[in-house]
């Protein structure tokens, strides 16, 4: 019986839109290069679309000095004035793009008084202070930038006009629209520390059982035979290198297996014939990029659950298969199995009690990673042994190693 593991709905919707948006932006570019616009309105549309599809990647790295010089000029398309400027949380300018920079102070003092209130504040032609003859600066505004209701910084708008309504609303669009981006670079910010923490759990969680159980086994080599205690010895210590690394989230495919044949090994040294395993890996897949320590779970789950229980042990398959824009991995054992029922169950627990060794925590990563159908497809049932099945993107934006 398959088992396919839960999807988080707020990804899930976050995806749809975001995909949305990515289809209209292309069908609007493609449109452009060949001039068929239908209407005036059709390309004002992919103008504006065009623009802030620019300065979302800077934005999308957070608020600071580099993102929001790189953001600004775009911005200051939108709203045709002639000049933009942002600010932190504590009021002091992070970029300036366009002239009239000698009004900072005022922007500054504005922005003092946006973070105070949470509100929209808008200096006059009548209020500005300007010993400067040729210079055409009319009215500032100045919006709060926020992330879920806190105030992070501000956008100023600076006008040769007067400050109506219509700039009063246009700048207020444009600072929702750079607050929606740095919400959402908050977004991919926690889901990277949850990432972190989940590698971080998951090796708290493999290191009780393994460790214990190696080094005891290294320890009985050591007077009965001491030169295959030293192998144990230096196959553990590069085994736990690689484990206990900081380099990323993730790894390549030849990486991943070249640990799991590392942990074979002491394994095998503790339970000698009753433990095989084979590799069946296409070369071509080898580079594939996947989440760090992906595999050696599911492999840790198969010797620990599937045939640490099983008399006469068994043989662990681990297969790797080209499968045109996807690599799909298996890893498969002829263990005892268990009941699907109780394996959904265990992994609803998993991160708390440590049962299976991380299947739940593999298969987040894996949809945090890839999306919501890269998660891992389980088949057991008692006395079938237990087959995990995951499909890992070849290519993947963001993805590398």
């Amino acid at each position: 019986m398959e088992v396919l593991l839960g999807s988080p709905p707020l990804l899930v919707l976050l995806g749809v839109v975001v995909g949305v948006l990515a289809t209209v932006v292309v069908v609007l570019i493609a449109r452009g290069r060949r001039n068929t616009f239908a209407t005036p309105l059709e390309k004002a549309t992919f103008g504006t679309l065009h623009t802030v599809a620019l300065a979302a990647p800077a934005l999308r790295e957070g608020l600071s000095p580099s993102s929001a010089a790189f953001a600004l000029p775009y911005l200051r398309t939108l709203l045709d004035n002639p000049a933009l400027a942002m600010t932190d949380s504590r009021g002091a300018v992070l970029a300036w793009d366009g002239d009239a920079d000698h009004h900072e102070p005022d922007v500054v003092a504005l922005a003092d008084e946006v973070i105070r209130t949470g509100r929209q504040q808008v200096l006059s032609h009548n209020s500005i202070q300007c010993d400067r003859a040729d210079c055409e600066i009319r009215g500032i505004v100045v919006q709060p930038l926020e992330i879920e209701g806190s105030i992070v910084g501000t956008l100023a708008a600076l006008t040769n006009q007067t400050a109506g309504p219509v700039l009063l609303r246009a700048t207020g669009e444009v600072a929702r629209y750079v607050s929606s981006q740095l919400e959402l670079a908050e977004l991919d910010e926690s889901r990277a520390r949850l990432n972190r923490a989940e590698v971080r759990a998951l090796r708290a969680q493999i290191s009780p059982h393994f460790v214990y159980n190696a080094l005891t086994t290294i320890a009985s080599f050591i007077r009965t035979d001491p030169v295959r205690a030293r192998e144990l010895l230096i196959e553990f210590a590069d085994f736990t290198r690689y484990s206990f690394r900081t380099a990323g989230e993730y790894t390549t495919l030849k990486d991943e297996l070249n640990n799991i044949e590392r942990y074979i090994r002491l394994e095998k040294a503790r339970f000698g014939d009753r433990l095989n395993i084979k590799l069946e890996i296409a070369p071509e897949v080898l580079s594939v990029v996947l989440p760090f320590l992906a595999l050696q779970p599911l492999v840790e789950n198969a010797v620990r659950h599937g045939l640490s229980g099983k008399p006469n042990g068994g043989t662990i398959t681990i297969t790797a298969e080209n499968a045109g824009a996807e690599c799909v991995i298996i890893v498969e054992d002829d263990g005892v199995g268990m009941d699907p029922s109780r394996l959904t169950e265990d992994l609803d627990d998993a991160h708390l009690s440590g049962a299976h060794v991380g299947l739940g925590n593999v298969d987040d990563r894996m949809r945090s990673a890839f999306g919501d159908d890269f998660g891992l497809v389980v088949d057991t049932n008692v006395g079938a042994g237990m087959k995990i099945t995951l499909r890992v993107p070849k290519f993947r934006v963001g993805i590398r190693v």
